[in-house]
C-alpha cells in the first residue's frame, strides 16, 4: 500500500477514536462547512455526473418494460432508529411502496420481531456494517476477523445483503462475504468520507477470487443527511431532479433513507433531523410524476436480475478491485473544467 494511503487509513483511525467525544454539534458544523466547500468544487457531478449514465454492455433494460428502477433503502443506525422502522414501514406500505432496513448486529439489541415482521408484510432486512465505528475498514486482517462474525449474522438472519458504515468499501474484501450484493458504494458523492463513486447509475456485477460474483448496487440519489442536516435543504429539489434524470436514462433511482434522522409529527426538533413530511414528499412525487414507469424492486430482486444478467462493473471499477479503501476512484471526482 502507497505512503498516501497509509496516510488517509491513520487519519481515518483517529478521527473514529476521537469521535465519540467530540459534541454532536461540532460535528455536524465542521461537516457543514467542509460539505460547502466541496458542493461548488464538485458541482460539475454532484449531484448529478453526466458520465454515468452509459449503460452496461449487453443492457437489455428492466422486467417488463418498465422506466426504470425505484429502490428504497434504510440503514438503521441506532437504537432509537430501530423504534421508527415499523412506522416508517407502514407509512411506505400505505403509499403502496417496498423497502430494505439493514441494522447494525453489535451496536444496538436487534429485534429478531422486527425482522419478522418485516419479512411478512413484503420488506427485507440487511446487515449494516458491524459496530458502525469506523473500524472494519481499518487494515485487512480486521476486516477478515469482522467478516466472519458478519457472515454468522447473514446466516442467522437468513440474509443475503451488507452495507458498510460510513459507505466505507473495497469490492475485493467486501467479496469475502457470504452474500449476494452489497450497496456501499454510490454513482456519485464527494461528500463521503471515502468518495470514490462507481461512475454509473447502473448496478452491476464484482467478480470474486473465489465462488459466483456478487451484485453491486450504488446509491444514485443523495442521502437524506446530506440534503436535509449538512444542506439544510426544505424541499426535496435534490431529489425529484435527479429522479427525473435517472428516469429519462432508464437507470436504478436507489436512495438511502435513515430512520434516525427522521423527526415524526410530536418530536422534539433535533439539530440532526428533518420532518417524515420530507420523506413523504418524495414518494408522493414518484406516485404523481411517475406512476406505473418505476420497478418498485428490493435490493435482493435487483441483485437476481443482475445477476442473471452478468452486467460487468465499469472498468475503472474492475481495474481498482484489489485496491484499499482509499482508492481513487473514476472520473467523477474530477473538478468542473478540469
Amino acid at each position: 500500500m502507497c505512503a498516501a494511503k497509509q496516510t488517509v487509513m491513520k487519519l481515518r483511525r483517529v478521527y473514529y477514536a476521537v469521535k465519540p467525544v467530540i459534541p454532536r454539534t461540532l460535528q455536524i458544523g465542521t461537516r457543514r462547512l467542509l460539505c460547502r466547500v466541496r458542493r461548488r468544487r464538485y458541482a460539475g457531478v454532484w449531484p448529478i455526473d453526466p458520465r454515468s449514465a452509459t449503460p452496461p454492455p449487453g443492457w437489455t433494460g428492466w422486467p417488463e418494460g418498465k422506466a426504470f428502477a425505484l429502490v428504497l433503502t434504510h440503514d438503521v443506525e441506532t437504537a432509537a432508529g430501530q423504534e421508527k422502522v415499523e412506522s416508517l414501514a407502514l407509512l411506505e406500505r400505505r403509499m403502496g411502496f417496498r423497502s430494505a432496513f439493514n441494522f447494525v448486529p453489535e451496536r444496538y439489541a436487534v429485534s429478531p420481531g422486527l425482522r419478522a415482521w418485516l419479512r411478512e408484510n413484503g420488506f427485507e432486512a440487511g446487515v449494516h456494517d458491524l459496530k458502525h465505528d469506523g473500524s472494519l475498514f481499518a487494515s485487512r486482517s480486521r476486516f477478515m476477523e469482522g467478516a466472519e462474525r458478519i457472515n454468522r449474522y447473514l446466516r442467522d438472519w437468513n440474509v443475503r445483503g451488507f452495507r458498510a458504515g460510513a459507505m466505507h468499501h473495497n469490492l475485493e474484501w467486501i467479496g469475502r462475504l457470504d452474500i449476494d450484493f452489497d450497496e456501499s458504494t454510490f454513482d456519485t458523492d464527494p461528500f463521503e468520507p471515502q468518495p470514490d463513486g462507481m461512475g454509473t447509475i447502473f448496478p452491476f456485477c464484482v467478480p470474486r477470487a473465489a465462488g459466483p460474483p456478487y451484485a453491486e448496487l450504488p446509491y444514485t440519489l443523495a442521502q437524506d443527511f446530506t440534503v436535509f442536516v449538512l444542506f439544510g435543504e426544505r424541499t426535496i429539489r435534490l431529489w425529484s431532479t435527479k429522479l427525473d434524470w435517472i428516469a429519462a436514462r432508464g437507470g436504478m433511482a436507489l436512495l438511502n433513507v435513515h430512520p434516525d434522522y427522521i423527526r415524526f409529527p410530536g418530536a422534539k426538533p433535533a439539530a440532526s433531523g428533518y420532518p417524515l413530511e420530507r420523506y413523504e414528499e418524495f414518494l408522493r412525487y414518484c406516485l404523481d410524476s411517475h406512476a406505473g414507469r418505476y420497478w418498485n424492486a428490493l435490493p435482493s430482486e435487483i441483485a437476481a436480475y443482475t445477476l442473471r444478467s452478468g452486467w460487468p462493473a465499469p472498468p475503472w471499477v474492475a481495474a481498482a478491485a484489489g485496491a484499499g479503501p482509499s482508492s481513487p476512484g473514476p472520473p467523477n471526482m474530477r473538478r468542473r473544467g478540469h
